[in-house]
């Protein structure tokens, strides 16, 4: 039996990955959700067009990260194209993974900053 890949296996994240799954992170989303998600939560700077979202999210389901949805919205507010995706529990832990490896990144440059600012001051 093959053992599954480690989280720490896919980091760093390529940055559409990290968007995807960060969209997914709370609710499941079709493909147009989360483009807009990203847009919105990045205030305009990432944009991930139609090919490259749609190609990230087939790697992140080849990926085991991402996986189909079943659950749909009302009748009413769904569209039958639109197809739903969730977090595999793969994918969860590589998000985690991924924001700790950022955290540890933004407090080495917290403790560079701070070490010009003292430099500078002398």
């Amino acid at each position: 039996m093959k053992k599954p890949p480690s989280p720490e296996s896919f980091l760093p994240l390529k940055p559409n990955w990290f968007h995807v799954l960060l969209s997914l992170s709370e609710q499941e989303q079709h493909g147009y959700g989360i483009m807009q998600d990203v847009l919105e939560r990045t205030e305009g700077k990432v944009r991930l067009w139609p090919p490259t979202l749609y190609g990230t999210i087939k790697r992140l389901v080849d990926a085991a990260l991402i996986e189909p949805s079943a659950l749909r919205p009302a009748v009413e507010q769904d569209d039958s194209r639109r197809r739903y995706y969730r977090l595999a529990s793969l994918g969860r832990r590589v998000l985690a993974a991924e924001c700790g490896r950022l955290e540890d990144l933004i407090r080495a440059v917290h403790a560079k900053r701070g070490v010009r600012e003292r430099k500078a001051d002398a």
